[in-house]
């Protein structure tokens, strides 16, 4: 019984994980592809996970494979998030089909550099008024 829960744990996992990588490559921008993969891939490794928590069913590999779980789940939509508010930044192009950008006009234009420069971040220009990019990077 328990060889049948795990495999319906893998399987699951394993189709979310290749649901992720079709989201990678056919979703039309760099927003839709984060998206999908950060959700896909977060069920799917969560999935995979507990196939192996079941499989093995000791309190070292049950709570290991929980922590993971957990983990991923905390840290996978910051990542995404954050990676996406900078390439909205610098100026990623949305699909040209996205119906609307919420985000117009939040950000002032010299929100973030071109790639390869020096990013200021909004939230971080509040605070630091007195300090430049140059001596950002130097401390």
């Amino acid at each position: 019984m328990i060889e049948i829960f795990t495999g319906v744990f893998l399987v699951v996992g394993a189709f979310f994980i290749f649901v992720a990588g079709l989201g990678i490559l056919r979703m039309p921008d760099i927003f839709l592809r984060m998206s999908a993969t950060t959700k896909a891939g977060t069920i799917g490794l969560g999935a995979l996970l507990a196939g192996l928590a079941v499989f093995y069913h000791t309190i070292g590999i049950d709570a290991r494979a929980l922590a993971t779980i957990g983990f991923v789940i905390l840290t996978a939509p910051v990542g995404a998030h954050r990676i996406g508010r900078i390439a909205y930044l610098v100026g990623l192009p949305l699909w040209e089909k996205t119906v609307k950008d919420e985000l117009k006009g939040v950000y002032p234009q010299d929100a973030c550099a071109p790639p390869g420069e020096v990013c200021m971040m909004p939230e971080r220009r509040a605070g630091w008024k007195d300090q430049t990019p140059e001596t950002e990077t130097e401390s």
